[in-house]
């Protein structure tokens, strides 16, 4: 094993330990940032040796590990900008966002029209998924960028629902990729199933709870951050 699939995969379980960790403790505690940061910190250094290793042995994941690295990178500037504020940062991220959509799309297009319906070992399908999901994640940059920034329940959602989605990619890279390194008795089984789709079925949960809940108001950004805070670990 090379020197960098180990710090890929160490990487990555640090990812799933310190993200499972912000997700359940008292959010605004000091543990929780604590393990916030070493989810961010895990995340970039995870995606980093993703991205080399798919250039060096399996160039269909590419995309893959830009986008966890640009995922967890604007999620933790959209809390660390004052509000209503944006910069130079997130033009750069959009247009990595975009570079994600251009590379997916065009590897669902010539997997779409290979024999098998794959390219470099995947199917279309998981290619266009993955680059629609990089294209609404660039629109949302552009729209923030038009705004002038991001406030209030917006900036709630828009940090909750990238970190959220890079945790899921660290879980599901490893609950429903690496199957083959389970024990015989929970390969395909649905705990490994729920395991690694749990951070998009929480996200969801708490996208809703955001967007209905009158605790996360349009304006008032602070506090309703601090609200969301409370109430993630108070549901």
């Amino acid at each position: 094993m090379s020197l960098a699939l180990i710090l890929h995969v160490g990487a990555g379980c640090l990812a799933i330990l310190a993200g499972a960790a912000a997700i359940g403790v008292r959010k605004g505690a000091r543990l929780h940032r604590a393990s916030g940061k070493a989810f961010v910190v895990a995340m970039l250094v995870m995606g980093t040796f993703a991205t080399y290793l798919s250039i060096v042995r399996q160039p269909g994941t590419i995309a893959g590990g830009i986008l966890a690295g640009y995922m967890v990178a604007t999620a933790w500037m959209t809390v660390r900008r004052t509000e209503g504020s944006v910069g130079r940062f997130e033009t750069l991220a959009m247009f990595v966002a975009l570079g994600c959509v251009a590379i997916e799309y065009t590897f669902g297009m010539l997997a779409s029209s290979s024999p098998g319906g794959r390219f470099l070992g995947y199917p279309a399908g998981l290619f266009f998924v993955f680059g629609t999901i990089a294209a609404l994640a660039a629109a949302g940059d552009l729209k923030m960028i038009r705004q002038g920034g991001v406030s209030g329940s917006a900036r709630i959602a828009r940090h909750l629902w990238r970190m959220c989605f890079a945790l899921f990619l660290a879980t599901g890279s490893f609950f429903l990729g690496q199957q083959k390194v389970m024990p015989a008795a929970l390969r395909g089984s649905p705990l490994l199933v729920v395991l690694g789709l749990a951070p998009l079925l929480l996200m969801i949960f708490w996208l809703l709870r955001v967007r209905f809940s009158s605790a996360y108001g349009k304006s008032g950004g602070r506090k309703q951050e601090i609200d969301f805070h409370a109430g993630l670990s108070n549901p």
